[in-house]
């Protein structure tokens, strides 16, 4: 028995491509300069939500319209002003517990149309 060639396992994993397109959709996908939209024209909607995650209630923040930095941004200062820890996934900001009497405040004082969502 010989000895098996294992080129393709030398590989470094790098692929060339000739198709100019290729190129031109990353460049465009990085190009992030649409305007943002006013906080007077978002409207905002906070709820309580319980489901999947072990009985510990999350305040969710959905509707924002803008790039994922500026969602992250809003996220970080709602965050720190409830005074407790959150994340931002799927265009959703969550804040842990149930923050929204805080987070209508001050998302309202922010300018934005805030409506509670959900029964209580």
């Amino acid at each position: 028995m010989g000895k098996k060639s294992k080129k393709w396992q030398r590989s470094d994993g790098m692929v060339y491509s000739t198709n100019p397109e290729e190129y031109d959709r990353e460049v465009s996908e990085d190009s992030d300069d649409q305007p943002s939209i006013p906080p007077q024209f978002q409207k905002l909607y906070v709820s309580l939500d319980r489901k999947q995650r072990g009985g510990k209630s999350v305040t969710l923040v959905e509707g924002f319209q803008g790039s994922d930095l500026e969602l992250a941004d809003l996220g970080k200062t709602l965050k720190q002003h409830c005074g407790v820890g959150g994340s931002v996934k799927d265009g959703l900001i969550l804040i842990q517990g149930d923050q929204r009497k805080k987070t209508l405040a001050y998302l309202e004082n922010q300018g934005f149309q805030v409506k509670s969502k959900g029964g209580r």
